[in-house]
């Protein structure tokens, strides 16, 4: 029987009972988290703090690590059980402080979701000249799941969800040029290979932390409404993907395919905590269950996931020059 994901060996539905329409609560029905210790980036926003009120309610600790202290006690407000944090998952300085004290803490760590991400923004560079959109979508989870691994293994039964995108079908991951140094900066491109090197990341983390009982998924939340996620993006990019008309107004049939945040946040929810995953890992899930493989060929838009991003070799590869784009050793 196989035991990884590589190229997809266990990447096929496994009829969960949930769909798109699946909400958190229907998720969480009958689950009790009261003891757990949980992390979730980007959790005071969108579907990350639809993500931190399900699992905070079920009795969990949640910590948020926020750039935005004050809007992130906003946000977050009458909410119990849960405690914020500074953290910047652009800056490797950041992130090593927030690490640094939750380890003094002696606390250990069930679940991590590596929630926080940026989309189709203009382009920009980090203070090391990585671009925005790798470095907060990808490398920021990297370096903070390192930072964070002893506190993982210690929890004995962990998890770590990184939410990705049906956009890793835009892109893979360009090893010979991945900040855009030598091609003309895409950013559909920059989010999609952004993407793929989380749906990696998850593979190849589940592959080498099982045997610590930790285990690792990619999530698709879905298309959602009313998030702050496309703020930066211009008109003419959702026209040219087809989402809007001449006049910015969004397409009905678009429209029709959204889900509520509730529903966004399900797989995520699914994904930490669902008894019918205690056996598989390193699969990218989508609508509340594990998704399909695309087929080569397959037109952008039609869900599953694509075959580069679940290549062993492309993971490994991935992990080493991780280490060496972050400066941060990551052995397990």
């Amino acid at each position: 029987m196989e035991t990884t994901n590589y190229q997809g060996a266990l990447q096929q539905p496994i009829g969960s009972g949930f769909n798109a329409q699946s909400t958190t609560n229907e998720i969480m029905n009958g689950v009790d988290l009261t003891g757990k210790i949980v992390i979730v980036t980007g959790g005071n926003a969108g579907i990350g703090l639809e993500t931190t009120k399900t699992l905070a309610a079920a009795g969990a600790t949640v910590i948020i690590p926020a750039r935005d202290i004050d809007k992130a006690k906003k946000n977050l407000e009458g909410i119990e059980n849960v405690e914020i944090e500074v953290m910047d998952i652009m800056d490797p300085h950041s992130i090593d402080a927030f690490a640094n004290k939750f380890l003094s803490s002696q606390r250990p760590l069930h679940l991590l979701i590596n929630n926080a991400g940026i989309m189709w923004v203009p382009l920009r560079r980090d203070s090391r000249g990585i671009e925005s959109q790798l470095a907060t979508n990808y490398l920021g989870q990297f370096h903070l799941t390192a930072r964070l691994f002893p506190a993982l293994k210690k929890a004995n039964g962990a998890r770590v969800i990184n939410v990705s995108s049906l956009g890793h079908q835009m892109a893979p991951f360009n090893f010979e040029d991945p900040n855009f140094l030598h091609r003309e900066y895409e950013t559909l491109k920059a989010y999609g290979q952004s993407k793929t090197a989380s749906n990696l990341f998850a593979l190849e983390l589940d592959n080498r932390a099982k045997e610590y009982t930790i285990r690792a998924y990619s999530v698709h939340p879905g298309s959602i409404g009313g998030t702050e996620l496309g703020r930066e993006a211009p008109l003419e990019l959702f026209q040219k993907m087809g989402f809007v008309d001449a006049d910015g107004n969004m397409l009905p049939e678009v429209a029709a395919t959204l889900k509520s945040v509730p529903q966004g946040a399900a797989t995520t929810v699914w994904c930490a905590v669902s008894p019918q995953l205690n056996n598989i890992g390193g699969v990218y899930c989508e609508d509340g269950d594990i998704a399909r493989m695309a087929e080569d060929g397959e037109s952008y838009g039609s869900y599953g996931v694509k075959r580069y991003s679940l290549d062993k070799d492309n993971a490994k590869r991935l992990w080493d020059l991780s280490e060496k784009m972050t400066g941060v050793s990551f052995t397990i």
